[in-house]
């Protein structure tokens, strides 16, 4: 079961959800051969013998893929197994030219593990049950042919590791959130590119629905979701098909679905398979994979920071929150963003809320990523420090990030003198301001001195009113309490 702490109910059905995900994983060669990986190239180039399975050509190990499975499990805590064992998947698909897929099946190379993330501030937390090395089968092309279909071995042979979780998920937006975090695991430690699109990340959905304390339901199994937006329709479309069946009289199958985007449908497209009808049994080609400790704790050794370990230091170090340093650890790019804004501004928390606020707005908007912001990180800094030093206030700081981002001006200094922006800083002209502001404010002041707190806010107003913005709020606030006792 799922240490999450509360589940979503649908209809008074519970959700349970599920993930396989295959992540093509970035070495320059096949799994089993020297063809080399890409994407996009003419049909046929990129296969070699051992990709035809032409007879005699034998499968070697590619190093590269055990050493990005190794970094894996290392990334999520997970055992890396010191043998583990290649078997046959016997299947027929045209596509397949073996006629069976070279995977692991009773001992994967990466065992257990747990994906860590917040979903509406609310920690929640994945187990794996397994990652393993298998081999891509290729593709069957349909649209250039009439009356037949052509097949492309390019992609036959390239690596995956396919992660599968426990059925821990209790609702869509918490799968999603689980495969958003996955996908900034892998990309962030460089072991796949991520790209959905291409189908370097693509995952299956094992969506099921029970009411609260039944047995586990029976479950349908989407295939290839390949974005985050069609995830979250394929499953809600599912929850909602099997919880009308059930309600219906009728027993769920078990399936493989499809999801179809245009019509926002999922479709059977065959019965489920179980273990049995693969026959799996160990590929007499492959001895076993042997990983020595030695190179699992090099690996560990050369590993840079990863996202929950950066996110936890942001939390000792810079006294974020559990949220925030878990936004700011997104990407890369963004944490260094932030690091270089917090440690030359010294002031974390600003830069924290200014990163995940009005740049995170600008970026969204103008579908920028934050290596081409229009603001650098050293701007911010500057910026922040200006607000820190009390030389202008934050609406003030809006104004002089807008001239930034749109060009207008490169130095934080210049840009507040040009636009007269500075905080008043002569206590004796605020005082002379105030008094006047008293003075034509006689009722408002009977009623600070009867306790009312709306008054005090009102002359406050009037103040920063009469100084055109220019005062400091809180010296304001503390020069009318002060005058009047």
């Amino acid at each position: 079961m799922s240490n999450n702490t509360k589940s979503l109910l649908v209809q008074g059905y519970e959700v349970v959800i599920g993930f396989e995900t295959h992540t093509q994983l970035t070495t320059q060669s096949k799994l089993f051969s020297r063809a080399p990986t890409g994407f996009g190239a003419e049909p046929n180039t990129l296969a070699s013998a051992v990709d035809f399975a032409l007879p005699g050509a034998l499968p070697v190990m590619n190093k590269g893929a055990v050493q990005r499975a190794i970094e894996f499990g290392l990334a999520v805590n997970a055992h890396i197994a010191e043998s583990s064992v290649f078997a046959r998947k016997n299947y027929f698909y045209p596509d397949l030219p073996k006629g069976y897929q070279i995977s692991q099946f009773e001992i994967p190379v990466v065992q257990g593990g747990v994906v860590e993330f917040f979903l509406e501030g609310e920690k929640k937390s994945v187990r794996l049950v397994r990652a393993h090395l298998e081999e891509d089968a290729g593709k069957s092309l349909h649209e250039d042919f009439i009356g037949q279909s052509g097949i492309d071995l390019n992609r036959a042979g390239t690596p995956l590791l396919e992660i599968v979780t426990e059925p821990d998920m209790r609702s869509t937006a918490e799968a999603v959130a689980y495969a958003k975090e996955l996908h900034k695991i892998v990309t962030w430690i460089g072991i796949c590119d991520g790209n959905m699109q291409e189908g370097s990340f693509r995952c299956d959905a094992n969506v099921s629905v029970r009411k609260p304390g039944e047995p586990l339901g029976t479950r349908r199994e989407i295939k290839n979701l390949n974005s985050f937006k069609f995830m979250q329709q394929a499953m809600d479309y599912e929850v909602r098909w099997q919880i009308e069946q059930i309600e219906d009289g009728h027993a769920i199958q078990q399936a493989t679905v499809l999801f179809d985007p245009d019509t926002g449908e999922t479709r059977s497209m065959r019965s489920k398979e179980d273990a049995a009808d693969y026959r799996y049994f160990p590929d007499p080609d492959l001895p076993p994979l042997v990983i020595g400790r030695e190179w699992v704790e090099k690996t560990r050794s050369e590993m840079s920071e990863l996202p929950r370990v950066m996110a936890a230091r942001f939390v000792t170090d810079y006294g974020l929150s559990d949220y925030d340093a878990g936004q700011l650890t997104q990407s890369k790019a963004t944490a260094a963003y932030f690091e270089a804004v917090a440690d030359a501004s010294q002031q974390p928390k600003l830069a924290s809320n200014w990163v995940m606020g009005e740049l995170s707005r600008r970026l969204n908007a103008e579908e920028k990523s934050i290596e081409a912001s229009s603001v650098s990180a050293a701007q911010l800094a500057a910026l922040i420090g200006r607000i820190a030093d009390g030389t202008i206030s934050n609406n003030a700081a809006r104004q002089v990030f807008d001239a930034l981002w749109s060009g207008e001006g490169q130095d934080v200094d210049a840009l507040i003198d040009a636009k007269g922006l500075k905080q008043m800083s002569d206590t004796g002209e605020l005082e002379t301001i105030i008094d006047g502001v008293l003075a034509a404010n006689a009722k408002n002041v009977e009623e600070v001195r009867a306790g009312n707190a709306k008054a005090f806010n009102a002359l406050v107003g009037q103040a920063m009113k009469a100084t055109k913005g220019k005062a400091n709020p809180a010296q304001v606030n503390e020069l009318l309490k002060k005058k009047l006792g």
